[in-house]
């Protein structure tokens, strides 16, 4: 698991109250005038970064060393690479067998690998972010899913949309960023799979939210989707769901996240999925 992974697991990818101030200031000069580019932030270390469109647009910086500066390498993050398209840049780059498929998602993917390399063998590969949202999964769908010819997609997003970890959004507009990768990806020649929403009854990083009904509730629109376009549903929820819609005990770190347990209950069916959608390894 990354250090990033680790520092933003619980997806925490809301703006920090101590850089609210930063973001109202930025945004203030974005309508000021032209020259502020629309990209300066008060405070930013890395303002000198490039931008327009450059050869290399993901420079190296070092590692933050305090919550100070995750907060400022956070809200720099928001602002200049929202997709957070430069975080697989190099290893998708650095790629030299085929790949078969790519595990598209949010920090319950990112933390996949952490608590289960050997899945992540053979062809497959994980490309979850910590805390991101579907909107910014569908900005780096192409260079982490599309660009890697992969066989299949396995697509597993909706709690940071629930959580509202990048402001409000519709439920269209979520199902139709959804439905936008599993089209481009049928599109390209790659089989689709949809991932159950998994149970939580609460997130910690948005206490005011009550989770479990609208889970439930996409979570069947995910199914008849799949069911009606001729894709592959896992349902990682039925399997780790108490009768309430929270996570069952010692699946999860926080209600949310899963454990090594959690995660031996998901690889099965991950697998099983992957099987019924491309056959058997070869």
């Amino acid at each position: 698991m990354t250090e990033l992974s680790r520092r933003l697991r619980n997806g925490r990818r809301t703006v920090p109250e101590g850089v609210r101030s930063l973001l109202a200031l930025a945004l203030a000069g974005m309508t000021a005038s032209a020259a502020t580019a629309q990209t300066n932030v008060p405070g930013d270390p890395y303002v000198d970064d490039p931008v327009g469109i450059v050869a290399d647009p993901c420079p190296t910086h070092p590692k933050p060393a305090n919550a100070q500066q995750w907060q400022m390498w956070n809200l720099h993050m928001l602002i200049r690479d929202h997709g957070q398209t430069c975080r697989y840049r190099a290893q998708n780059a650095a790629l030299r067998e085929p790949v078969r498929v790519v595990f598209m998602g949010d920090s319950i993917t990112d933390n996949w690998i952490g608590a289960d390399p050997a899945l992540f063998t053979g062809g497959l590969l994980d490309r979850g972010i910590s805390g991101q949202t579907t909107s910014q999964m569908l900005l780096r769908f192409r260079q982490d899913v599309l660009a890697l010819r992969p066989k299949a997609v396995h697509i597993m997003a909706g709690t940071n949309d629930i959580a509202g970890n990048t402001g409000a959004a519709s439920l269209d507009t979520v199902q139709g960023h959804i439905e936008t990768m599993a089209e481009l990806a049928h599109a390209h020649g790659i089989k689709v799979i949809l991932a159950s929403i998994p149970p939580a009854a609460a997130f910690p990083w948005s206490p005011d939210k009550r989770p479990a009904p609208q889970i439930a509730a996409f979570n069947v629109w995910l199914r008849d989707y799949a069911r009606a376009h001729d894709y592959t549903y896992v349902d990682y929820y039925a399997a780790m769901a108490t009768a309430g819609g929270g996570m069952k005990p010692g699946l999860a770190t926080d209600g949310v996240h899963p454990t090594p347990a959690g995660y031996a209950v998901m690889r099965p069916l991950a697998l099983a999925a992957i099987g019924r959608t491309l056959g058997p390894k070869r």
